[in-house]
């Protein structure tokens, strides 16, 4: 009898060590909801089955891009999540759950994950939040085909710019076929 209260015992003081306690609970929801409030996407994600290894190179793959790769508990996600865009994906918070933070440019972030989640089968998308909308995992593929946020202000700067070149050019033709005009009657009356 003695023996086997000793082995309970045992064992419950190696699982004790195992226990996250309230206060490391609380850390981890003041850090998740910090990130949720400064990223511009966050994308979630299934890891279930990957290795150590494979989830080191995801995190490359994101750090290229400014964006970072954290898994946490569903509902550590879900109490972090209320009062932010982000508690619009809480049916999506079930099962092994990684989260992908995207800070700087959130198409980026998203087009890694599809990326990544294309070559690897047991990684899978769930769905994400871009600039405070809610998209499922088959919006996140198409807005993944935008092109970067610099290529596309510089389109947009283009296409405010070419209506003002128009402009100018046919104020130019204008200008220049009155002086002619000008001109060839200044021609004939001297002549």
């Amino acid at each position: 009898m003695v023996n086997a209260c000793s082995l309970l015992y045992d064992s419950l003081w190696e699982r004790r060590k195992v226990l996250i306690t309230k206060e490391k609970k609380s850390q981890q929801i003041t850090e998740l909801a910090e990130k949720f409030s400064q990223s511009k996407a966050v994308v979630f994600t299934e890891y279930k089955g990957l290795t150590v290894a494979e989830i080191a190179a995801l995190r490359g793959l994101l750090r290229e891009v400014g964006a970072e790769y954290k898994v946490a508990k569903n509902t550590l996600i879900a109490i972090a999540s209320k009062g932010t865009p982000v508690e619009a994906a809480r049916d999506h918070f079930v099962g092994p759950t990684g989260i992908a933070f995207g800070f700087d440019d959130p198409v980026a972030a998203a087009k890694k994950i599809l990326e990544y989640s294309a070559k690897n089968d047991k990684f899978k998308v769930k769905s994400g939040i871009i600039d405070g909308s809610f998209f499922t995992a088959d919006e996140l593929k198409e807005v993944a085909k935008l092109p970067p946020k610099n290529v596309l202000l510089s389109m947009m700067a283009g296409a405010f710019q070419a209506p003002a070149a128009k402009l100018a050019g046919a104020l130019h033709a204008t200008v220049a076929q009155l002086a002619y005009a000008l001109e060839a009657v200044r021609n004939k009356k001297s002549a």
